[in-house]
């Protein structure tokens, strides 16, 4: 049987979008300042107010849901706040604290969910960290340096035997181990730690947990270097729900339904959405899928019974979405059937998906669906401006939300945009001189991205992302080339053979590309099969052909330099994980690549040039 939602008439009334209401101010300088007019919407205390409201209203609604054989294990509201309490009070009495938290090193699950929500009940900070850090590493130096940051007083795993390398390689001498499945008599089962009765101390410390009281540290992939602590104090992820809230007021009146793979020890699924759930009343559905070759089959089989009303992904999963959604009929009618719009964000959306998108939902409904996306940081919990109106191509990131104050700095050429309100972290944690330096002299977060009006006489038209002002750069014509906006061109004119792009070219004569290609769709330009080499597969003519046709196309609608790529070379070897090339999410992180793989920057403009080098057509 499908899952959904029943749309009453009353919801059927209330409106999608607030409209948008936006104050800009001019500064001599060239500073401008923007607003919504909007008030900010009350907010709790704290998220545990948000659960005990829904367990008190709603008892019996399913909370959450994860996949369990061939069914689904779920949770109601009610359910969840008594396993909270007794995990609460099992957290007390291991002497857990707002100096000793919880480190989760887990997959998104309904223990994980538990454990966080006994978290945020009774004031410990949770610290949810990627599990590819463990997964994916050879050396846990990034897992090492959370642990020696953190501190933490316990910590939790799904699978401790899955785990156990990572474990095994940390300095947890004295921190109790709790794990879901695995371990031994040195890991204490999870149903131990909820199988107590809470106490009075667990009442005692929720009264307690107050808006500056932290909920949890997200640590923020960065750059170079170690990751940084973020923290997410219960009042700024409460006034983000209400900013949320106040732009999409259909929350209000159709709690929702979303089906999510997205990591919660990211902010965009652990604040953005799993909040967004909690706060109105909604249900979630845990995908165990990701945008993956292996795993995308899980999330089409989640979503063919589970109809969401909003669906959250990153370009790359629309991208592998799209494929079955346009060669099935039946399964588009069900993804489709409850949805109020779809959303981005973690990376640009390329115009070529927005268009199949556009053109599904059409075929569809009848009508194109709403599109829209937001903007902001780990550092902002992380909605600081939202689209709450119709767009009509990808690239908009929206307006302020109510309470969010944001300044765009001229830098550069770009304008650097910067936010302030009660949404905004307060610092880093146990780093008073990275804090120290985040903000500028009117308490304003400095985020490093660039942004330029929709219509620089109409503020309420919306923000256009415009790169991060570290990744441009200038060729040795002085010319600036805006990493962001060629990024997203080039993929769309190299389309099929590119799943992503990295834009050289700092102090040369033009703009190059290294190229992550889409395997799956080069085999099948080529015709050869699974059990060829990749490097065999990225050098046969047709694969080489696509892409000097895709350069060839680019610099014919470019209007200068800045838009051209006159060079490119395909990468056998995947974005690294342990080389801090890419995010949870799946957005590649530019400098780091471009540190990593010097060599091939190198080769791509070597002179005589390189036999790999792919140039236009």
């Amino acid at each position: 049987m499908t899952v959904g939602t029943k749309t009453d008439a009353a919801a059927a009334r209330a409106p999608l979008f607030a409209v948008p209401d936006v104050e800009m101010i001019r500064r001599t300088d060239g500073t401008l300042l923007l607003r919504s007019k909007a008030p900010l919407p009350p907010h709790p205390r704290s998220l545990g107010v948000d659960l005990c409201r829904w367990a008190d209203v709603a008892p019996e609604r399913p909370f959450l849901a994860e996949r369990q054989g061939e069914g689904w294990r779920k949770v109601s509201y009610g359910e969840a706040l008594a396993a909270a309490r007794a995990i609460g009070q099992g957290l007390l009495a291991r002497g857990l604290s707002a100096e000793r938290p919880v480190l989760i090193l887990a997959e998104n699950g309904v223990d994980h969910a538990l454990l966080m929500l006994a978290g945020y009940l009774v004031g410990v900070p949770v610290v949810p960290v990627s599990t590819a850090y463990s997964k994916l590493s050879r050396d846990y130096m990034k897992l090492k340096g959370v642990v020696a940051l953190v501190e933490p007083g316990l910590v939790y795993v799904d699978d401790a035997t899955l785990h156990g390398p990572a474990l095994a390689a940390l300095p947890l001498e004295g921190v109790e181990v709790v794990a879901s499945a695995g371990g031994g008599a040195r890991v204490t089962p999870f149903a131990a730690l909820q199988a107590v009765t809470p106490g009075p101390e667990v009442a005692a410390a929720f009264a307690a947990v107050g808006p500056e009281t932290v909920a949890k540290i997200l640590f923020t992939s960065g750059s170079t270097g170690l990751p940084k602590g973020v923290c997410n104090t219960h009042g700024m992820l409460a006034a983000n729900q209400s900013m949320l809230s106040a732009c999409w007021p259909f929350l209000r009146d159709r709690p929702p339904v979303i089906v999510d793979w997205l990591p919660w020890n990211h902010t965009f699924g652990g604040n953005h959405n799993f909040n967004m759930v909690l706060r109105h009343g909604g249900t979630l559905w845990i995908d165990d899928g990701k945008p993956a070759p292996p795993l995308i089959g899980r999330t089409v089989a989640n979503l063919r019974k589970v109809s969401p009303t909003v669906y959250f992904n990153v370009p790359r999963g629309y991208a592998m979405l799209l494929d079955v959604l346009e060669a099935d009929r039946a399964f588009a009618e069900t993804f489709f059937r409850d949805l109020a719009f779809l959303f981005y964000a973690g990376a640009a959306l390329p115009q070529v998906l927005w268009e199949r998108l556009e053109q599904v939902s059409r075929a569809v409904r009848g009508a194109a669906l709403p599109i829209v996306s937001s903007w902001g940081l780990t550092e902002t919990a992380p909605l600081a401006t939202a689209v709450h109106f119709r767009i009509e191509r990808a690239g908009n990131i929206g307006v302020p939300a109510p309470g969010c104050e944001v300044k765009l700095v001229p830098d550069a050429g770009k304008l650097e945009i910067r936010v302030r309100g009660p949404h905004v972290t307060p610092g880093y944690w146990r780093a008073p001189e990275k804090t120290a330096q985040a903000f500028d002299d009117e308490g304003f977060y400095r985020t490093g991205d660039a942004v330029r009006l929709a219509d620089p006489e109409n503020a309420a038209a919306g923000l256009l992302f415009d790169g991060r002002i570290g990744e441009n750069f200038k060729l040795l014509s002085g010319t600036w080339v805006t990493v962001g906006e060629l990024r997203v061109a080039a993929i769309a004119a190299l389309a099929p053979v590119a799943e992503d792009i990295v834009v050289t070219g700092h102090d040369r004569d033009e703009a190059g590309a290294l190229v992550f290609p889409n395997l799956a769709a080069c085999r099948r330009l080529t015709g050869l099969g699974a059990d060829v080499p990749v490097a065999e597969v990225l050098a046969a003519t047709p694969v080489r052909e696509a892409v000097a046709a895709g350069l060839a196309r680019l610099n014919k609608a470019a209007s200068g330099t800045s838009g051209r790529i006159g060079r490119a070379l395909l990468l056998a070897e995947p974005p690294s994980p342990d080389g801090n090339e890419v995010t949870d999410k799946g957005y590649l992180n530019q400098r780091a690549i471009l540190a990593r793989r010097a060599d091939l920057v190198a080769r791509l403009y070597a002179d005589p040039a390189d036999p790999a080098a792919v140039f236009p057509a």
